[in-house]
């Protein structure tokens, strides 16, 4: 489910990699949630029970060159 994070100490936001959908920001992370989800046995459980819908999130702004355009 996830391949990757990295915390921003100073701006207290949190970036996750998703396998699927890829990376969205995470703010106002207290630094403790960070090293959570760093030490947790299942990085997908944790993030399901501390993280998600806790904290305000968007996705990575970049992220929207690569998406598929649909026409019709």
């Amino acid at each position: 489910m996830i391949s990757r994070v990295a915390y921003d100490e100073a701006e207290s936001t949190l970036s996750i990699w998703f396998k699927e959908t890829g990376r969205y920001i995470y703010s106002d992370v207290p630094q403790a949630i960070y090293d959570g989800l760093r030490k947790a046995p299942s990085a997908g459980r944790y993030f399901n029970d501390c993280i998600k819908r806790r904290y305000p999130c968007r996705p990575d702004p970049e992220r929207r060159k690569f998406r598929p355009r649909f026409t019709g």
